[in-house]
């Protein structure tokens, strides 16, 4: 018994039109693996390995009309690959892995006459992904009559029936002759509400950001007490909610979700058995593909004496109210800045700190409270070329020298490489400056020309006498050097210089001589 094909064999006959290869352990197909068959019209690959198609392994195939790629383990397929093959007709896809259709997926497949997706991983397809399909438009606009229709197989897969999907269900229902579903009765398999529901049965709502509200956002109870904390989420689709204190993400406590409507959620945080610790800002968040919404609850806890312990937003004062704070910059962008901050304090664990963030020029700035054990904070998306202030102090103090940090953003990407540039250039020129011996840069800097080329004779004549003496006399030829060129070789440039300065001189004379003699106070 033969061991099963592991790869596509090599001494293929070229004049086949015909190839069949299943059941073996094919896991790729390679680039060109069949080019030379130049013939081949129907390739058939069903039942293998394969979890990887070569963008070029279609190369060389202009005859060919069908292939079949059923029950692999392709979880996508290169859809450009099938530009080498203008001719085909029929491709067979189901039972893989395949979990998304790019929207351009079917543009090089202006022939398909069937196309079997069914019982993949699709969850959600974009409309477009038909509405680019050449076929499409030329069968709408009917450029061009078919001899026969065009099958789409799309069952068995586990359709996402929220709005993102809106646009390809109402695509699917005006869908008629020529195309042809195989199997008109496609269902959704989530969400769980909507699960098992026919296509024709849903009506999909467009997609909207998040909206986030809370009963009560102010809370005080007494010690011991057990409290939860309730927020509603709106959107679609579905959003993801979480539960923030101090800008970390909250996993001791319990969070329950529960739906309310087609489109709201209900979180849940339960707190059990209220400590001092637990005081503070809790923030409700959501998030979808849209966008993203939150609310802040204030929970306060009252002292076994009834009185309250903390009103304000922030944890009970510390003792120390002249906590130093050491703030510095962590990383600069153009359009942002990243902060850290160091205190030393009794209790760290129940340490706040407030962040007073705004432009320079604006007396109200924006208070932001970081909860214990948290020291940096960055902020991003600032307007360019813009001065602004950002400070860090104890609980709800106001800033104090020391605590804040000035700071101007930059005009744009291209300024900053202009400023990178302009250091690269400085570097350079104090390279040369400092590769130029000393007595050479005497002579260049006020003589002329004649004196460079002077400077430079006289110095090659020095060097070449260097080489007949020892270390000790080549330092002194080169001080020797430099002697000569402050003494002998700029004497025509000052001489020069002074000449300059005398008839400066006499020209100033004549001016002070012409001018009036009152004078302005």
């Amino acid at each position: 018994m033969e061991a099963p094909l592991s790869g596509i064999p090599e001494n293929i006959p070229g004049d086949l039109t015909k190839i069949r290869i299943e059941k073996s352990l094919l896991s790729e197909l390679p680039k060109a693996a069949f080019s030379h068959v130049k013939l081949l019209k129907h390739l058939w690959l069903n039942f293998n390995d394969i979890a990887i198609i070569n963008i070029k392994s279609l190369e060389g195939l202009g005859n060919l009309t069908e292939l079949r790629l059923q029950g692999n383990k392709l979880r996508s397929v290169p859809w450009t690959a099938f530009e080498e093959t203008p001719n085909l007709k029929i491709l067979d896809l189901k039972h893989n892995r395949i979990d998304a259709l790019p929207e351009h997926a079917l543009k090089f497949l202006p022939r398909l006459t069937y196309l079997d997706l069914s019982s993949n991983q699709l969850s959600v397809i974009s409309k477009d992904v038909f509405l680019n399909w050449p076929l499409y438009h030329t069968e709408n606009k009917h450029e061009r009559p078919t001899a026969s229709n065009v099958v789409l197989a799309l069952h068995d897969n586990p359709w996402l029936c929220d709005c993102r999907l809106g646009g390809f269900i109402e695509f699917i229902k005006s869908l008629s002759p020529p195309f042809i579903l195989m199997n008109s009765y496609l269902t959704c398999s989530s969400p769980e509400f909507k699960a098992g529901k026919f296509f024709h049965e849903v009506d999909l709502k467009t997609c909207v950001k998040p909206e986030v509200s809370s009963p009560d956002t102010n809370i005080t109870a007494p010690l011991g007490r057990n409290i939860t904390l309730t927020c509603f989420a709106t959107a679609r689709p579905e959003p993801a909610v979480q539960w923030i204190y101090g800008l970390k993400i909250l996993r001791g406590f319990r969070e329950i979700q529960s739906r309310v409507d087609e489109d709201t959620i209900k979180s849940q945080l339960i707190i059990p058995s209220l400590h001092p610790a637990d005081r503070g800002l809790y923030t409700c968040t959501a998030n979808n593909f849209i966008g993203n919404s939150s609310i802040s609850v204030l929970l306060d806890v009252k002292s076994p004496d009834g009185s309250v312990s903390h009103s304000s937003g922030f944890p009970a004062a510390i003792a120390e109210e002249n906590v130093y704070i050491d703030i510095r910059i962590a990383k600069q962008t153009v359009y942002g800045i990243t902060i850290e901050w160091h205190a030393v304090t009794d209790n760290p664990a129940e340490t706040w700190f407030t962040i007073h963030f705004g432009r320079y020029d604006t007396l109200k700035k924006e208070q932001i409270y970081i909860g214990p054990g948290i020291n940096t904070y960055s902020v991003t998306d600032l307007l360019p070329a813009t001065k602004y202030e950002i400070c860090v102090t104890l609980k709800n103090q106001a800033p104090r020298n020391g605590q804040c940090i000035v700071f101007v953003t930059g005009s744009d990407f291209n300024e900053m490489e202009q400023r990178e540039k302009l250091i690269h250039i400085v570097i350079i020129v104090l390279a040369m400056v400092l590769a130029v011996p000393a007595g050479m840069y005497a002579c260049t800097t006020d003589a002329k020309f004649n004196c460079f080329e002077r400077c430079t004779e006289m110095w090659r004549n020095r060097r070449h006498s260097e080489r007949s003496h020892t270390s000790d006399e080549r330092q002194g030829t080169f001080d020797s050097l430099q002697a000569a060129s402050d003494e002998g070789l700029c004497k025509e440039s000052n001489k020069e210089r002074k000449a300059r300065r005398r008839s400066a001189e006499k020209i100033q004379k004549l001016k002070n001589e012409r001018r009036p003699t009152a004078e302005l106070y």
